[in-house]
């Protein structure tokens, strides 16, 4: 290889005028090795940190309701709607996101996004007074949901940076990077209520102002975007079409739905259904951060067990493992045994992580699976993995936000359950048999040896 020619392929890696590379080839070991590792790992860093504040945003108000007391007027049914509905808002944003991305650059999407979110910031750390109206707080709360879509954008940009051989690595720290938000903002807020006391929740939303800033100065200073990037509408159209696109979804439903859900509402369970322990805000603050931090920590892991073991069998026990775990919920609930509630919950966290990482690997094999027994059947391998690729990307949006959408159905159901019951019992019910339908979903699908079966999955 000549110096003339790892110049040059080195160059190829090189932002042009408005950051944008034209032309970007992970696949060539040459061209990774020259320049395209550094460019892409200096790009994932920079999505991380963004993303991992947007997560911060948009479940800032599973912190914010514990410190609406007495004097705000707000019942237990209307702080689970202030959660349900940043939650709503961040699904909906999910796919225009995830679109967002080839339309307008990586770089310059990661800006744009980062810096809306100085608006539910600002907002929240203004008005959130007492004797602030029910309304207003629902809009403040709504607001919110902007840091949801982040999630979708940021793995939309960090897909197309890296190699195939390297994309589960990738998207998993950069899944796993950002899902931590939601633990840290737990801690931002016990900070808050060590320090200043529970009259102040618009300290919370102040301390992300200087960080948002700081993610929109690293993606304009440190992020590229790929001129190569295109959004294939097609691809959604031709994936909805597909049944295993609305049972993946379900899975994740089941898995990041958990997750994110459990991540609105623990605090706010915590206060309703154990009063005497969790009378105040700063009590149930030492213990919210415990399941998001482990569920955070532990997706990656659930990829790298699906490909030694295989998605769907990692997939269908850890809905067992979940199943157990809300029975030990119910169990604690009934008996009024805080260690056991404590400890069921937190296991719920660690397997909806385990399962985030185990069903998005999932999504790839089916469709390799598929592109197998066309090529088998005489079909071209090239075009094969081509159409694999494309409908698994649309896939990986669709579920993404559908998934997230179960984070609104866990708030609805705690606030039934409570308003019907006076406890979660309700909710745990639903819980466990919604587990079972995915324990049986995947088994019936992706495990049970009968004809057409994905082979791989």
């Amino acid at each position: 290889m000549t110096a003339t020619t790892e110049a040059a392929r080195t160059e190829r890696a090189r932002p042009r005028k408005g950051r944008w590379i034209d032309d970007w080839h992970p696949e060539d070991p040459a061209f990774w090795a020259a320049g395209g590792a550094r460019t892409a790992r200096r790009n994932l860093v920079f999505s991380i940190f963004s993303e991992h504040i947007g997560f911060s945003v948009w479940t800032l108000w599973s912190v914010l309701v514990l410190f609406l007391g007495p004097a705000y007027g707000i019942d237990p049914a209307g702080k689970f709607t202030l959660t349900a509905v940043p939650a709503l808002i961040g699904s909906a944003l999910r796919i225009p996101y995830t679109l967002a991305v080839a339309r307008f650059g990586g770089r310059n999407w990661t800006i744009l996004s980062a810096a809306l979110l100085l608006v539910p910031a600002v907002l929240a750390a203004v008005l959130i007074e007492p004797g602030v109206s029910f309304t207003t707080l629902l809009v403040l709360a709504a607001v919110a949901g902007v840091g949801g879509g982040n999630f979708a954008s940021s793995m939309a940009n960090i897909n197309a940076f890296y190699p195939q051989r390297l994309k589960g690595w990738a998207l998993g720290i950069n899944a796993g990077g950002g899902n931590l938000g939601v633990a840290v903002v737990q801690l931002v807020g016990l900070a808050v209520l060590a320090t200043a006391g529970k009259d102040h929740p618009g300290l919370v939303a102040g301390v992300y102002i200087p960080f948002i800033v700081l993610a929109a100065l690293g993606a304009a200073l440190g992020m590229d975007n790929l001129a190569h990037a295109r959004n294939d509408r097609r691809a959604m159209r031709d994936v909805c079409g597909d049944a295993h696109t609305w049972i993946m979804s379900v899975l994740y439903i089941g898995t990041f739905g958990s997750f994110i859900g459990f991540g609105f509402a623990f605090g706010q369970v915590l206060q309703v259904q154990f009063k005497a322990e969790f009378d105040t805000p700063i009590k149930a603050a030492y213990l919210t951060f415990l399941g998001p931090a482990l569920g955070s920590v532990i997706r990656p892991a659930g990829g790298w067990l699906a490909d030694r073991l295989g998605g769907a069998r990692v997939t269908f026990a850890t809905f067992v493992a979940m199943a157990v775990s809300a029975v030990l919920v119910l169990t604690a609930s009934r008996l009024g045994s805080l260690a056991l509630f404590l400890t069921g919950f937190v296991l719920l966290f660690a397997f909806s992580g385990l399962g985030n990482g185990s069903t998005y690997k999932m999504i790839p094999a089916i469709f390799r699976a598929k592109g197998q027994a066309a090529v088998a059947d005489g079909g071209d391998p090239a075009a094969a993995e081509h159409e694999a690729r494309r409908l698994a990307g649309a896939l990986i949006g669709i579920a993404g936000a559908v998934g997230a959408f179960g984070g609104v159905l866990v708030n609805i159901a705690f606030r039934q359950s409570f308003l019907t019951y006076g406890t979660g019992d309700g909710a745990y019910i639903a819980f466990i048999a919604f587990y079972a339908v995915c324990c049986a979903l995947t088994w019936l699908v992706y495990l049970r040896a009968r004809p057409g079966r994905p082979a791989g999955v």
